[in-house]
């Protein structure tokens, strides 16, 4: 049998179509990485101690991020315990811009440009009150917004991210508070 002009170039369209369909063309980004890791440094925490939150950009574009902006907010369930009591008080890493003015909240402008895979690292900490509320389902939780122009400022990304949790928990008699 004869194949026609026509049927080659059919075949030809049919192989293309089954090989984007697989992604076989190349992943758009750099890597797999996510372009936000957060690490939190306590599970449980007693009133008057400090928690730690280290959140990671990663950029998992194939070209600079030139803007790099993100926020950290208390979840709906902290804010509506009127016991819970905490505040920022330190926020440090490779940034141009670190504030945590409110204490319940900040907003991090990263240091510019992040080359293609490479990260930057910022570090939060907060105390919970002496006098916050403490004992079962009592928990500090956050959420962060990221927001990240790259190729030039024409394509930009953004995210809610959760930021795990510190339950607080009553200290224990004859263990300090800050112990923990």
């Amino acid at each position: 049998m004869r194949r026609t002009t026509l049927g080659r170039l059919s075949l030809s369209a049919i192989l293309a179509f089954v090989v984007a369909l697989l992604g076989l063309a190349g992943p758009a980004s750099a890597a797999d990485t996510p372009p936000m890791t957060i690490t939190v440094d306590k599970q449980s925490a007693t009133p008057g101690s400090t928690v730690t939150i280290k959140l990671t950009f990663t950029n998992d574009q194939t070209t600079n991020s030139q803007f790099v902006y993100q926020s950290i907010q208390p979840t709906y369930t902290t804010t509506s315990d009127p016991g819970l009591k905490y505040a920022f008080d330190a926020c440090t890493g490779d940034t141009t811009s670190c504030t945590v003015a409110t204490k319940q909240s900040g907003a991090v402008s990263y240091k510019v440009p992040v080359l293609p895979g490479a990260s930057r690292t910022v570090t939060l900490t907060y105390k919970v009150g002496a006098d916050s509320a403490c004992g079962p389902s009592r928990r500090i939780e956050f959420y962060t917004y990221l927001y990240y122009e790259y190729q030039g400022g024409q394509l930009n990304k953004s995210g809610l991210f959760p930021v795990g949790g510190t339950d607080i928990t009553c200290a224990t008699p004859g263990t300090p508070a800050a112990a923990h």
